[in-house]
């Protein structure tokens, strides 16, 4: 199967190579993935590489195809209809950690991970939340100080996707003694560095076969070259997060379309009082409701992407489509859930584990709580401070 490299692809052909990888490749076996609560393997990772679909983004210099950020939406898309775990790691190569890298990392930096995330041999995960600091990442502890050419790294976080699993780490951690953001920045932090540790495996409602652990780091010494963002560019990582936020605006946005996608399936072919389902005007008024919540998501995903072009999206349109998105996809499977009646209950339908990992997206990345106080604050030019 030839992959995404060449530049000749069309858009169309990456969603028809994406829908046919997730389709017989990885539907068949996401089921069982979910259930056994099992990682995705490495091998199917390198597959992903061989494709070219985590590298679709990056740079050509660093192995990857240098198309739009679109592209790799597209295949995150197609993938997270029905294996999550396999359009996580085209996430995070893609819009995640691996992206902030090639956005704000040195060339000496790029050069040592890109490639290896672009081939499948290597990943990256983002460590910000801590025990204490979730919603409120200013408030994080985890600290690094620095002499004689390294810096030494202490603290703990937590709900990390792909901890333990990842070979290295964006760790957002306090680098200054300045209050809040401005002494904070992000070191880069091999995962077999002395001192790093990981907690029990955490056993998530959703997102199974996407690691998480917290992550320990007891007085690791990290070279000054893994700097990434000194103390005050909170805000920079922030805003080249965004990105991160397209690509889980995309998830909540693959799952809602799945879950209308079966629902018209079902409602055509499954018969009660002598008729099919859709032959009741209750059924069309809640497809009706269903296709209508996906299409906005959808339509506001793309104008943020389309405003963002080829550098750093608009934080107010980020905003507006990850909060839609992430309620439109609790609510649809909802929806899903009750015109399947008992089959939308059974792990059969698959629709169950739909409206689990719905529920995940939306608490990842900024909850849709955090995002309605971001719209306020970048509709009127200013900060709120939620601690009075």
């Amino acid at each position: 199967m030839s992959g995404v490299s060449n530049p000749g692809t069309s858009e169309q052909a990456v969603r028809e190579l994406a829908a046919s990888v997730a389709r017989d490749r990885y539907a068949p076996r996401a089921a069982e993935w979910d259930a056994r609560r099992i990682a995705f393997p490495h091998e199917e990772r390198r597959y992903l590489g061989s494709l070219g679909f985590l590298g679709i983004s990056l740079p050509e210099e660093y192995g990857g195809s240098g198309r739009p950020l679109a592209d790799s939406l597209i295949v995150i898309e197609e993938l997270a209809r029905h294996c999550r775990p396999a359009a996580f790691q085209v996430f995070e190569a893609n819009t995640g950690p691996a992206q902030v890298v090639n956005l704000l990392g040195t060339e000496r930096q790029k050069r040592a991970l890109l490639p290896k995330v672009v081939s499948g041999e290597a990943t990256i995960a983002v460590a910000i939340s801590e025990p204490d600091a979730g919603s409120a990442a200013t408030d994080m502890t985890t600290r690094a100080t620095y002499a004689d050419g390294a810096y030494t790294l202490r603290g703990t976080k937590r709900w990390i996707s792909n901890g333990g699993e990842a070979d290295h780490y964006l760790v957002y951690c306090r680098l200054s003694d300045e209050p809040g953001a401005k002494g904070l920045g992000a070191l880069l932090v091999e995962a077999d560095r002395d001192g790093v540790g990981f907690g029990e495996p955490e056993r998530l409602m959703g997102f199974r076969g996407i690691p998480s652990a917290d992550v320990i780091f007891d007085d690791v010494v990290v070279p000054e070259e893994n700097l990434l963002m000194g103390a005050g560019g909170f805000r920079t990582l922030f805003t080249a997060f965004s990105i991160e936020r397209l690509g889980n605006t995309t998830m909540s946005l693959a799952i809602g379309q799945e879950a209308l996608d079966r629902t018209l399936d079902y409602v055509q072919q499954r018969r009660q009082f002598g008729k099919p389902l859709i032959e009741f005007q209750s059924i069309q008024l809640t497809v009706a409701d269903m296709t209508l919540q996906v299409e906005a998501a959808r339509l506001l995903l793309k104008r943020a992407v389309d405003t963002a072009g080829g550098g750093l999206p608009n934080p107010l349109e980020v905003s507006l489509a990850k909060c839609t998105a992430n309620e439109m996809a609790k609510r649809v499977t909802d929806l899903a859930m009750q015109v399947h009646g008992g089959n939308g209950y059974t792990e059969e339908y698959g629709i169950e584990r739909l409206h689990r990992d719905a529920h995940g997206w939306a608490l990842a990345g900024g909850t849709p709580t955090m995002q309605r106080i971001r719209i306020v604050s970048e509709l009127l030019g200013r900060g709120f401070d939620q601690r009075g």
